[in-house]
């Protein structure tokens, strides 16, 4: 028997043995006793870092490499320099559009704002288009599509802020100033017609503040504002005329003096210096810049300017509206947001209109019409009339004179207008005749045939006493 050497057998079975390592400690636990703390194991460094494209489909890259980690690459080291202009051009645009978002949102905010102030300014009407309505049945029906007939009010009212100070309120008002102003439907000319305050005509029975109604009289013009408000001053008109009024607009002592320095004053030119207390007016002769305390006196002054009669007045009033219609067109005001704001915003506080005009839209289309019609078509005339036969303080109206400026007007017919008459013509009659061929009559036939009767259109253009808005001419 063979003895195996006790020592063979432990060297073979040494060899062959795996001593176990003993497991690592967690991290953050204390190393071994007796054992020094290990040392951190280094980052291997590689000598390149590899970038693959995501797949979120936004064009990001993740980094591979070092400890794994990935993420988006800037504008550094890994990524190329076009790629960092790319994305540099991103962000601008989005703050450029954010700043253009919010730059838009505040000017619409304030457009808006100052939209709805002007809207709100404006004072509708109603209850002088509940009384209209009330008479629809009397009232005249409009001949010709597109033409517009605007009455004008100018009210002495001495209520409301700045109004006082003209006098005492006595709880009515009066019309100092009526205009019928004339659109013509193709807006190639304007008319307007001022009426006289003490014109004797029919007033009908209207409406009263209180409720109550007036009797129908024969008496001044001016009487159916102080009983009846707009709403009775339309019925006299329409009645008078026989022309439907389509729209109306009342404005006070105030308004009309901010209209005048919201274009920074009105240009008019005087033959001679005046000196009115009553008006408190103080201005010598030539070209004079009124402001709107100014502007007020000189178109309300009567018995110190010219020779003190109402005919006189009225003249005065004309060529002012002309000289503030030119001021408004020629100076830029309806193209300069910062000059048409301040206009819009007098105006628009000043006015009590119909419900048809009573917003900015409404005015907008009203003024809109007007802006392309040249000076020298917006004619200013007073209606043909003439001292009353009872009253020489009082007018009446001249026929036909009157009956053929109302009939073109109603028919959307042109008038000329001259500020001097030719001599031995007559107002309301045409310089030139229009002839007329005789009527053919057929020698067979015992009876003339019968003759035919031009259209108003075809007839000679009768002529009045006026003036156009082009015309610059000293009192």
């Amino acid at each position: 028997m063979r003895l195996r050497r006790a020592g063979a057998t432990s060297h073979a079975q040494t060899r062959t043995r795996r001593t176990p390592e003993p497991p690592e400690p967690a991290a953050g636990a204390p190393p071994p006793f007796g054992l020094p703390p290990a040392a951190p194991t280094p980052t291997p460094r590689h000598r390149h870092r590899w970038t693959t494209r995501s797949c979120t489909g936004r064009g990001d890259l993740n980094v591979s490499g070092g400890g794994g980690r990935s993420g988006r690459v800037g504008p550094g080291v890994g990524a190329s320099p076009s790629l960092g202009e790319r994305i540099r051009r991103r962000r601008w645009v989005r703050w450029t559009a954010g700043g253009a978002a919010a730059f838009a949102l505040g000017t619409l905010g304030v457009a808006w704002g100052a939209y709805a102030k002007l809207n709100g300014n404006i004072t509708s009407d109603t209850s002088a288009a509940d009384e209209l309505a009330r008479f629809e049945k009397e009232r005249p029906t409009a001949l010709v599509r597109g033409a517009q007939n605007i009455l004008l009010i100018g009210s002495d009212s001495r209520s409301g802020d700045g109004n006082g100070e003209y006098g005492r309120d006595s709880g009515t008002e009066r019309s100092d100033t009526t205009i019928l102003l004339h659109l013509a439907a193709d807006r190639h000319s304007a008319t307007a017609v001022s009426l006289p305050r003490d014109l004797m005509v029919d007033v009908p029975s209207c409406r009263r503040r209180d409720g109550s109604r007036t009797e129908p009289v024969f008496t001044l013009f001016n009487h159916a504002f102080q009983s009846g408000g707009s709403a009775c001053t339309i019925r006299t008109v329409e009645r008078l005329t026989d022309i439907r009024i389509d729209h109306h607009v009342v404005v006070d002592f105030s308004g009309f003096k901010r209209v005048v320095d919201a274009v920074d004053g009105v240009e008019v030119c005087l033959a001679t210096p005046i000196h009115d207390k009553a008006a408190k007016l103080r201005l010598p002769a030539g070209k004079v810049r009124l402001n709107g305390e100014q502007a007020l006196g000189y178109v309300r002054a009567r018995k110190s300017l010219g020779d003190g009669s109402d005919t006189e007045r009225m003249d005065r009033q004309q060529r002012f509206l002309a000289a503030l219609a030119t001021k408004v067109r020629g100076n830029g005001v309806l193209l300069n947001p910062v000059k048409l704001y301040p206009l819009l915003d007098a105006a628009t506080s000043s006015l009590t209109t119909d419900p048809g005009l009573a917003s900015l839209r409404g005015l907008y289309d009203l003024v809109r019409g007007l802006r392309t019609i040249p000076m020298e078509k917006v004619q200013f005339l007073t209606v043909p009339r003439k001292s009353y036969t009872r009253d020489a303080n009082r007018d009446e109206l001249v026929e036909p004179a009157a009956h053929r400026l109302f009939e073109r007007l109603r028919s959307d017919v042109p008038v000329a207008v001259t500020s001097e008459l030719p001599k031995g013509m007559r107002e309301g009659h045409s310089a030139e005749r229009l002839s007329r061929p005789p009527a053919f009559t057929s020698p067979d036939s015992p009876s003339p045939a019968p003759t035919r009767t031009p259209p108003l259109s075809s007839d000679p253009m009768p002529t009045f006493r006026g003036s156009t808005a082009a015309e610059e001419a000293c009192e």
